[in-house]
C-alpha cells in the first residue's frame, strides 16, 4: 500500500521511520543510521513528512525537502499528546504522523539556512553579553570583600578596575589581588572584543532588503531587524500578525472558564529573546516619541494614561510585531505617522 504520511523520529545516530497509508494504517517500519536517512528518502514516493521540531531539524527538513517530499515540523508538546503506550521511537514516530495530520496542528517554520546563520550570530552575541555582565558582578562582589563597593553598571567597572590594580594605588590591596584583577580585566576586555565583532556582523548581514524594511519601523534597529526576520522569515507561514506576535508570547494569556472570558497577562510563550528585544525597542520608541504630535504618541500617552507605562510598552511592542510581519508579508516600509492638526 501507498505510504502518505511519515513519522520520523530524528536522533545523533538512529532514526525511526514510520510510514502510514492514506487511512492511518502502519505501512513499514524502519531504523536507519545517520547516512541511510537521505538515500531512504530518496528512493521513496513523494509523501507528507513530520519531524518533531528539536535539534537539528531545521538542517534535516531542507535536506528531505530538497529530495521532493513535503516536510513539516510539529513541537515537542503537541506530539506528546498522541503517544500510545510505553515510550519508545516507534511509538514517537507513529505519534509525530499521527499528529501531522491534525487539521488544527500548528507547526513550525522551516528555518534557511540564512536564517539559522542569523540565530546563531544572535546566540554567540547573547552568550557573550552574559558572561560579561557575570564576570563584572562577580569582580564586584569579591571588590566588595575587600571594603570597595562599585556603582552598579559595566562601565564602573572597566573605569575603577586599572585604577586599582596600578602598582602605584596606595588602597591596602595585596600584589597578588592587583594581579588578580589586571588578568580579570583583560577577560573582560577580549569579551568586549568578541561582543564587537558579533555586533558588526549583526549590522553588516542587516544591510538585506528584508532587514532595511524592518528598520523603516520606530524602534527597530539592525539587531531588533535581523532577530525579527530569522524569527518569522517572509511571514508565510503566519497566518496574521497576532500569529507572530503569540509564537513571541506577547498576547494575553487565557484561563476561561464556563463561558467566562478571564484574560491574564502576557503568556510569555515562545521566543523570549525576540520579546526582549522588542519590549526593548518599544520603551526606546516611549521615551523618544511620547512628545511628538503624531497618531502613535496621542495612542501611546492615552494608553499610558489609563493602563500605565509598563503595559502601554508590552501593548507597543505587540503593535511593532504585527507591523514587522505585515512588512515582511505584504513587501514596503513603515509609513511615518502623519501630524494631527
Amino acid at each position: 500500500m501507498k505510504i502518505t504520511t511519515v513519522g520520523l523520529d530524528i536522533a545523533k545516530n538512529v532514526f525511526h521511520f514510520v510510514g502510514c497509508n492514506q487511512a492511518g494504517k502502519i505501512v513499514k517500519k524502519k531504523a536507519l543510521k545517520r547516512k541511510e536517512v537521505l538515500f531512504f528518502f530518496a528512493q521513496l514516493e513523494r509523501c507528507l513528512v513530520g519531524i518533531e521540531s528539536c535539534a537539528s531539524a531545521h538542517y534535516w527538513a531542507r535536506e528531505i525537502e530538497a529530495l521532493g517530499h513535503e516536510v513539516k515540523q510539529i513541537a515537542p508538546q503537541f506530539v506528546k499528546a498522541y503517544v500510545r503506550g510505553n515510550k519508545n521511537d516507534y511509538n514517537d514516530a507513529l505519534a509525530i504522523s499521527e499528529a501531522l495530520v491534525r487539521p488544527e496542528m500548528r507547526f513550525v517554520a522551516t528555518k534557511s539556512q540564512e536564517q539559522q546563520d542569523l540565530q546563531t550570530l544572535h546566540v554567540f552575541r547573547k552568550k557573550c553579553e552574559r558572561d560579561r555582565t557575570a564576570n563584572s558582578n562577580e569582580v564586584r562582589g569579591i571588590l566588595a570583600e575587600y571594603g570597595i563597593v562599585l556603582p552598579v553598571g559595566i562601565n564602573h567597572v572597566y573605569k575603577a578596575l586599572p585604577q586599582l590594580f596600578s602598582q602605584d594605588a596606595n588602597n591596602g590591596l595585596s600584589p597578588l589581588l592587583k594581579e588578580l584583577l589586571e588578568q580579570h580585566y583583560q577577560k573582560l576586555q577580549e569579551l568586549d572584543t568578541h561582543l564587537a565583532f558579533y555586533t558588526r556582523k549583526i549590522k553588516l548581514l542587516s544591510q538585506t532588503d528584508e532587514c532595511r524594511r524592518l528598520q523603516s519601523i520606530p524602534g527597530f534597529g539592525p539587531i531588533i531587524s535581523s532577530a525579527f526576520y530569522q524569527h518569522v522569515g517572509n511571514g508565510a507561514t503566519f497566518k496574521n500578525g497576532r500569529s507572530v506576535s503569540a509564537s513571541i508570547g506577547l498576547v494575553p494569556k487565557q484561563h476561561s472558564s464556563g463561558g467566562k472570558e478571564n484574560l491574564q497577562g502576557i503568556s510569555k510563550r515562545g521566543n523570549g529573546y525576540l520579546r526582549t528585544l522588542l519590549v526593548h525597542g518599544a520603551r526606546a520608541v516611549i521615551r523618544t516619541q511620547i512628545n511628538r504630535d503624531t497618531p502613535l504618541a496621542h495612542w501611546l500617552r492615552r494608553l499610558i494614561l489609563t493602563r500605565g507605562k509598563n503595559k502601554a510598552t508590552v501593548a507597543l511592542a505587540n503593535k511593532l510585531a504585527r507591523i514587522g510581519w505585515a512588512i515582511l508579508k505584504h513587501g514596503g516600509q513603515y509609513q511615518t505617522d502623519h501630524v494631527t492638526a
